[in-house]
């Protein structure tokens, strides 16, 4: 079967581009954005470039009423030799399809989403930055969009992506945060949409993200909502910690999501000898490890951080300062491999960058 062809509509009316040096994350969009519709019978068609706009929609529509919806986060960097290059966009399209299955959305081709952000980005290629530690950050999404009650899956659905130029994560530098480890609300549950992109997820963990704020906390780490005590993630990132000389993550269980930074930081130890072990941490061991001296560094990793080092937690109302509260070394080193590969200021031994 032929892919279908993209139109692209240009915009007459173009926004002026924020200063890249004064770039903040997720309050700039580019000129144009990408859609493509779905109709049962008809499956996905119509795929568009076209100005960046509002959307109209039926107030019945069902993701408003029953959340059936997924996202991706992935970034476009422009290199020292001025071309532009994705990080990994195939794991992307992988994880979006796994998500829509969870969600019981109709799948995406790949190679049509991978050619919509092509040709997406080569229209608004003057948005991606310049700036050292500035990228182009990617949304693609899907909602459903039937005006029907009822709770069935759509029959309707609206595939898009928005380009938003995004400065560095961290203004001053690689700084350990410190986290609550949270204890009364929970994240998910195997068999529930955890290992999914989907907004109900991030919904349901800002009455912690709030609790954690007022308590002086940067953000959450989450305990599995059975035991309430093995670890699962922080915040929206994955966690590892380095406890005497080995990195420990928590291993996949279908309640915790397949990151592709945390498969990119796992692959990167590995080929360094690191010991790695994917496997259940309960918080009790974490405390125990600090009080014996061996809870050497901890730090989450994700899209749009790469990297966020820990520099203490939480927990039973005390503190456990992690490694004097500073950047460890090994955290600083997979900080500066990744982005360094990212940019495509460091040789990419893995073919993880693709350029656009």
């Amino acid at each position: 079967m032929s892919k279908p062809t993209i139109s692209v509509t240009l915009t007459t009316n173009p926004k002026p581009r924020p200063d890249e040096k004064k770039l903040v994350f997720g309050k700039y969009y580019s000129d144009h954005m990408f859609i493509m519709d779905y109709d049962a019978g008809q499956g996905w068609h119509d795929p568009r470039v076209v100005p960046y706009q509002n959307i109209s929609l039926d107030p019945a529509a069902k993701v408003f009423h029953y959340g059936q919806t997924i996202f991706e986060g992935l970034k476009a960097y422009r290199t020292n030799d001025n071309r532009i290059v994705l990080f990994r966009p195939d794991q992307n399209w992988d994880r979006l399809n796994r998500s829509n299955d969870r969600l019981s959305i109709p799948a995406v081709d790949p190679e049509v989403a991978m050619e919509a952000l092509r040709t997406l980005i080569k229209v608004d290629h003057e948005w991606v930055p310049s700036e050292p530690g500035t990228s182009l950050y990617i949304r693609p999404f899907v909602i459903a969009t039937e005006p029907q009650l009822g709770v069935a899956p759509s029959t309707k659905y609206m595939f898009m992506i928005l380009l938003c130029p995004v400065g560095a994560y961290y203004a001053e530098g690689l700084n350990p945060v410190p986290i609550h480890v949270e204890s009364e609300y929970v994240r998910a549950v195997k068999g529930g949409v955890g290992n999914a992109k989907t907004g109900g997820n991030y919904a349901a963990s800002l009455k912690a993200q709030e609790g954690a704020s007022e308590l002086g906390y940067s953000q959450v780490l989450w305990l599995d909502g059975v035991h309430r005590k093995y670890i699962e993630e922080v915040g929206s990132m994955n966690v590892f910690f380095k406890v005497n000389g080995t990195v420990i993550t928590p291993a996949l269980n279908g309640s915790i999501l397949d990151g592709i930074t945390r498969k990119s930081v796992l692959q990167l130890l590995r080929s360094w000898d690191v010991p790695v072990e994917e496997r259940q941490i309960s918080i009790d061991e974490l405390v125990e490890a600090h009080r014996n001296g061996t809870l050497e560094e901890a730090f989450g990793t994700g899209t749009a951080a790469v990297i966020s080092p820990v520099g203490a937690l939480h927990y039973n109302n005390e503190k456990l300062v992690i490694n004097n509260n500073k950047t460890g070394d090994l955290s600083s080193r997979v900080y500066d491999t990744i982005t360094g590969i990212q940019s495509a200021v460091l040789p990419d031994p893995f073919g993880w960058v693709l350029e656009v």
